[in-house]
């Protein structure tokens, strides 16, 4: 069901989703300007391959009966993994898949000894924020970033800590 990209066509596939995904999900959060933007600048396919080869990240497409129905992006930042992108198809949602994807995150954290899983989520974002809140994540506070073009990031960071028992689940 999870599957680490390594190839260049993993990557056009991850771009083609992050388009759709995005699109539908955000232009109604954010706007479509800064999606459009937010796509071109992380989730094209040179950013998204600059960010696995030089900035640590590890992208997973989701895969349900041979079709890709959405993928995550983590990074290890001192104890805790970063969980930068988690996206599903709006069809696929409220589905038990984000469930499957934390659970494969957390068996992923233990398996690097990192304690914690934290993320970023926009603030206006109502629906994300329950369903973490409702896989055990705590909201820590307000964060806002520049992301340059004049935008914003206007999140919460959430964080969860990690059984040390997260690798021995099903």
């Amino acid at each position: 069901m999870f599957i680490e990209v390594i190839s260049q066509q993993q990557i056009s596939s991850v771009e083609a989703l992050a388009g759709e995904i995005w699109t539908e999900h955000y232009t109604p959060i954010i706007g479509q300007d800064q999606v459009e933007y937010m796509l071109g600048a992380f989730q094209s396919n040179k950013a998204i391959s600059a960010q696995i080869k030089t900035e640590g990240y590890r992208y997973f497409l989701m895969e349900e009966e041979g079709r890709y129905i959405g993928y995550m992006a983590v990074q290890s930042r001192g104890e805790e993994l970063f969980l930068s992108k988690i996206y599903i198809e709006a069809s696929r949602r409220g589905k038990g898949f984000g469930k499957k994807a934390i659970l494969f995150l957390e068996n992923l954290s233990s398996g690097l000894h990192l304690r914690k899983i934290s993320l970023t989520v926009n603030k206006n974002n109502v629906k994300s924020i329950k369903a973490y809140e409702k896989m055990g994540f705590k909201n820590l506070g307000p964060v806002v970033q520049d992301i340059g073009n004049g935008f914003i990031m206007d999140d919460f960071k959430m964080g969860k800590i990690v059984s040390c028992s997260a690798n021995n689940r099903n």
